[in-house]
């Protein structure tokens, strides 16, 4: 964990709970579509039912840790006094000044950390890091005042770290507050679980996402904006990764893939060609990653519609695909596995280094004939 140190240039590029390209949560001076999750906390400080452990639960890039990051300095700030109106840091707040250097004393952040060795960052938090909370519980706030340590991610603690973890919420020490940030709640011990209070933040709306992109530099129209919400799930990270490698002309030509028959949908072989030469050589690495995500889901959205919840289109090149599939019933068990068959080729294709083009188009053929063979058979 880190607490009370200064954030290097080296930290800054480490950083696993920064996303490339995008501000560090601690830095955000608002937060957008978040005002239930925000006024919950409030609320329960208001009340005196200030809970000592809450679990920040949502899909990723919608704002949760920088709710965390809100919370941990208003706490810090006026923990001993009314809540505020809300949790914005005045201009001139020291405490959000030293948050930012990293240098309170008084909030810890439990991540993932530096292998020294290989200078990577370690793909979970280990129970040394959770262990060495401990110098920073023992010792006492400088004014007697309120601590914070924010978890983040926490389902990407070992069980070891969990288990160690837990101690600390089910003896928690006086006026501190832990706060998990979690985007699969799921994978957390039940035990922490059940002692933490949720605040839940769900995908942001086309017209808060496109707020937020705005203040990033981006300037989505209507129609953007509510492509980049459907294909990001709401996630603000996501829809800059989109909006800047081309997402959405990339999408439409995924939809432009595929036709629709009698019996499902068959696959363009001249512009499947086009699309596998386009992830090659050096230029094409990050379109590579685009095809990557955007295929399974593409194929998923089909299933969702085929099984009678189809999402709202994406786009006019998505939405005759997705009415061709709500006709066709017998189709979505089909598509569910071949979303999922694409996922898993695909990331085994790159994990290997196989060649970009034969690898997009044999996991799109293998799509069509996968959708084919019951069909057939009947």
């Amino acid at each position: 964990p880190t607490w009370g140190c200064n954030v290097s240039a080296r930290d800054e590029v480490a950083e696993p709970d920064r996303r490339p390209g995008l501000p560090h949560p601690r830095e955000a001076l608002s937060l957008i579509g978040q005002v239930a999750a925000e006024r919950g906390f409030l609320d329960a400080w208001a009340t005196g039912r200030l809970h000592h452990a809450w679990m920040l639960r949502g899909p990723a890039g919608v704002g949760k840790a920088t709710l965390a990051y809100r919370i941990a300095r208003a706490l810090i700030a006026d923990g001993d006094g009314d809540p505020p109106a809300d949790l914005s840091a005045p201009a001139d707040c020291p405490v959000r000044r030293r948050i930012l250097a990293g240098s309170e004393p008084r909030l810890a952040v439990l991540r993932r950390p530096l292998n020294e060795r290989t200078g990577r960052l370690r793909t979970q938090i280990g129970v040394d890091e959770v262990r060495a909370l401990r110098s920073f519980l023992a010792l006492s706030a400088p004014d007697g005042g309120w601590r914070a340590i924010i978890v983040d991610a926490a389902d990407e603690m070992t069980v070891q770290a969990a288990n160690a973890l837990l101690k600390g919420l089910e003896e928690p020490p006086a006026r501190t507050v832990f706060l998990l940030v979690t985007h699969a709640a799921g994978r957390l011990l039940p035990t922490i679980r059940s002692r933490t209070r949720v605040l839940d933040l769900g995908p942001l709306d086309p017209d808060h996402l496109a707020t937020v992109l705005r203040g990033l530099g981006l300037e989505p129209d209507q129609a953007e904006a509510e492509a980049l919400a459907a294909l990001a799930g709401g996630s603000v990270g996501s829809a800059v990764d989109l909006a800047n490698g081309g997402g959405i002309a990339l999408y439409r030509e995924l939809c432009r893939l595929l036709g629709p028959t009698a019996r499902g949908f068959e696959v363009e072989r001249g512009p499947l060609v086009a699309l596998g030469e386009s992830a090659l050589g050096r230029q094409g690495e990050a379109r590579y990653g685009l095809i990557a995500a955007l295929s399974p889901l593409l194929a998923a959205r089909l299933a969702r519609a085929a099984g009678g919840a189809a999402p709202r289109a994406a786009m006019a090149e998505e939405a005759r695909l997705l009415d061709h599939a709500g006709g066709h019933r017998a189709l979505a068990p089909l598509l569910a596995e071949g979303a999922a068959g694409m996922s898993e080729g695909l990331a085994a294709a790159r994990a290997v280094s196989l060649d970009p083009a034969r690898t997009v188009m044999d996991t799109w053929l293998g799509f069509e004939a996968a959708l084919s063979r019951p069909l057939q058979r009947a």
